[in-house]
């Protein structure tokens, strides 16, 4: 789905180029009819509610691409990530939920898409549910779960959202470490990267950079989810006409949409959402309780809290935010950072020392990384020397991680590790001192609303 969100390139875009143009562009569509002959659907509820579905696709890469992207193996279908994305009625936010593919689902009654066997309902993880059922018995199967009514249906594969992400100029990511999988060939160095088509495939479908596999996936996807719309608004590119005909056309060729959703659809949420920002948008993902539920036949699957998840999708239901101050269009929480850090500087306990003849030093520093998040004793002290020119940070090397955080913040300190100093990191700060570094983690904490959810400003790069 991380693919199928890059449709929202198209979304953002359309108002500032006219009707005819999004016209023109509607044939490029390929229809699909998810909706036919269901009975007994939830009660619609405000706003827009879009199931957004990434397929395999893999069988419209060329052999080299293959090759290059790690995409080896026979293609499958099935859906390789879904999101469940509401646009609020007043067309000032946007609720994106990430749904596990791995979720445990019961599917209901149908007529098996490939065999044309007829089939009771039976558990199953949710993203068999194309492979069964294709687009209509996906849409029922979560539409049973949520109880959230689909207005639209979009799905795109790996060719559309390699071509849109080229098409836009490619997206900026950071990363705090290095983030390697062997399985689809992503490399990148701890900083910041512009990926493009190819490189951004290999990030949103990395599953093994760490212990996090699926779950830790759908983050990363929703990082490049915010970034592109950043791209998308901040570029340029979609008040361009030539511009926004090249991006809209890469997207367009290989997207799957319901009949319901054309040029006026278009042309209405372009309108509505061109002064969207990342700020605008809200992330989180289904409230699990079991990341390994046993199902027999089936395997192991993703079981979602059923309280906290009935919570979050009454939520939508009702056209309510899910954060505790409701992001706006061109509004929200934009942070002040500048430097992306592995450890959260809420967890970084410090003790300041002045190493220098300058009255109120010491105070200054506490006061300006307690600013930052960090956990300092609010009681600096002097240091033993006061001639000290260069700032100087002392860690037991147990805790280099954190140092480093740490030192991100005092740009031009000395890293300096001493054995057996114990978890409580020292600065001793020096003449060269100017201000503190605000910096964020590459993970936002968690905590914000019942939900967790994290504004796209909070998550694209500084």
């Amino acid at each position: 789905m991380r693919m199928a969100t890059s449709l929202s390139v198209l979304v953002l875009g359309v108002g500032a180029i006219g009707h005819a143009l999004v016209t023109g562009l509607d044939s490029g569509i390929g229809r699909v009819d998810p909706f036919k002959d269901m009975k007994n659907r939830p009660e619609a509820g405000n706003g827009t509610n879009i199931l957004l579905v990434g397929t395999d696709g893999r069988d419209r890469i060329t052999r080299d691409e293959r090759h290059k992207y790690r995409l080896g193996g026979a293609p499958c279908r099935c859906t390789d990530t879904i999101m469940l994305v509401h646009i609020s009625a007043d067309r000032e936010r946007a609720s994106v939920v990430s749904l596990p593919r791995d979720s445990y689902a019961e599917i209901p009654p149908h007529t098996d898409a490939t065999t044309g066997a007829r089939h009771a309902a039976h558990p199953v993880k949710l993203n068999a549910a194309y492979a069964e059922g294709g687009p209509a018995l996906t849409v029922r199967t979560v539409e049973h779960m949520t109880k959230v009514k689909i207005d639209h249906y979009l799905e795109v594969d790996f060719t559309s959202f390699m071509k849109t992400v080229d098409a836009v100029g490619g997206v900026r990511i950071c990363t705090a470490k290095p983030m390697k999988d062997t399985y689809t060939g992503l490399d990148l160095a701890a900083g910041t990267h512009q990926l493009d088509g190819g490189r951004a495939l290999q990030y949103v479908r990395s599953r093994h950079v760490d212990g996090a596999a699926d779950l830790g996936r759908m983050q990363r996807q929703q990082r490049f989810v915010a970034a592109l719309i950043q791209q998308a608004t901040s570029s340029g590119a979609l008040l361009n006409p030539v511009k926004f005909r090249e991006v809209s056309t890469a997207v367009l060729n290989s997207v799957r949409a319901d009949r319901g959703f054309g040029a006026d659809q278009l042309l209405s949420l372009g309108k509505a959402m061109r002064d969207f920002s990342p700020s605008s948008s809200e992330f989180t993902s289904v409230p699990v309780g079991d990341v390994s539920h046993p199902v027999p036949g089936v395997g192991s699957t993703v079981k979602w809290d059923p309280a906290k998840s009935t919570r979050l999708f009454a939520a939508l239901r009702e056209d309510r935010p899910l954060m505790p101050d409701a992001p706006r269009r061109g509004t929200g929480t934009t942070s002040d950072a500048k430097v992306v850090v592995d450890v959260p500087p809420r967890g970084i306990r410090v003790q300041v020392y002045n190493g220098t003849a300058i009255a109120g030093l010491g105070a200054r520093v506490d006061a300006g990384l307690r600013a930052s998040g960090f956990a300092t004793s609010g009681a600096p002290r002097n240091g033993e020397r006061r001639d000290l020119r260069r700032t100087v940070v002392t860690y037991d090397p147990r805790w280099d991680r954190s140092a480093k955080s740490l030192a991100a913040a005092l740009p031009g300190s000395e890293l300096r590790p001493v054995r057996g100093q114990g978890p409580t990191l020292r600065v001793l700060a020096g003449t060269d001192f100017t201000k503190v570094t605000p910096v964020r983690a590459e993970t936002p904490p968690k905590g914000k609303g019942v939900f967790d959810a994290v504004t796209g400003d909070e998550v694209v790069c500084p």
